[in-house]
């Protein structure tokens, strides 16, 4: 019984004496401890940007994916457990689908938002059960609008809507400089977006980790406003201009 949790994080249905549930908390440990995530909404769309570790050298480019896409105009980006995000993809996607069936047109962004946070928060509620050890940003564009939205959604069921966030091991640091392109750029679009966001990823990945493959996904003019990944040749440029101004504002200091 001695520890952190003195007995209180045995099960997710009992409180601590301050008024705690442990086994939340441990969720949260699992995303702080996973890979760098990050969604910025722009002027024109939603880019996603995940720092993939690299568990392998024999692992195939492009497999363990870390965003998905939930519809046609909207993605997913995870922090955290990726067996666990499997099943809230999932999830999403058949609300999606079951609210396309019942009314012939595709799910408002909030709803889907409010409906996730209501399935993860179900799974701290029951001993049987344990809290998913991931957060999602859920990216959608209006398909009439075409107004860009950007939520997280945490393993305790909270749901916040961001016009950029980040969650994982190096989220405080990429929120910085979120937080500073945003105020340089308030007219950031896709494509501009598309360096900036490869330069976080490098200056916040941490070198003691293992090496890390770069994926980006955006919903755009330039993917006729569907989730799609980047082309590689442009995801290999962005990536490659980042670590250029990284090099040169090293040397600088």
């Amino acid at each position: 019984m001695a520890g952190t949790g003195a007995g209180y994080d045995l099960s997710v249905t009992t409180f601590s004496p301050d008024g705690r549930v442990f086994q939340v908390e441990y969720a949260g440990k699992a995303v702080e401890n996973s890979g760098t995530t990050l969604a910025i909404c722009c002027k024109d769309g939603v880019v996603f940007a995940a720092e993939k570790f690299l568990l392998s050298k024999m692992l195939v480019p492009g497999t363990a994916k870390r965003i998905f896409p939930v519809h046609r105009r909207a993605g997913m980006s995870i922090a955290g457990m990726v067996a666990d995000a499997r099943q809230i993809v999932s999830r999403a996607r058949s609300e999606a689908t079951q609210y396309f069936n019942a009314y012939c047109e595709e799910m408002p962004s909030e709803l889907l938002a409010e409906r996730l946070g209501l399935f993860m928060h179900a799974y701290t509620l029951y001993w049987s059960v344990r809290p998913f050890g991931c957060t999602a940003l859920l990216g959608c564009v209006d398909q009439e609008t075409k107004k860009p939205s950007l939520f997280c959604i945490e393993p305790n069921g909270m749901v916040y809507k961001y016009q950029a966030t980040a969650e994982g091991k190096g989220k405080q640091a990429a929120k910085t400089e979120i937080e500073k392109v945003l105020a340089n750029n308030p007219e950031l679009t896709c494509e501009q977006a598309l360096m900036l966001v490869a330069k976080i990823i490098h200056k916040v990945h941490d070198e003691k980790d293992k090496d890390f493959e770069l994926e980006i996904s955006w919903i755009c003019p330039a993917s006729n406003y569907e989730h799609a990944q980047v082309p590689a040749e442009q995801r290999k440029a962005a990536e490659a201009e980042a670590k250029r101004i990284l090099e040169a504002e090293q040397e600088d200091d």
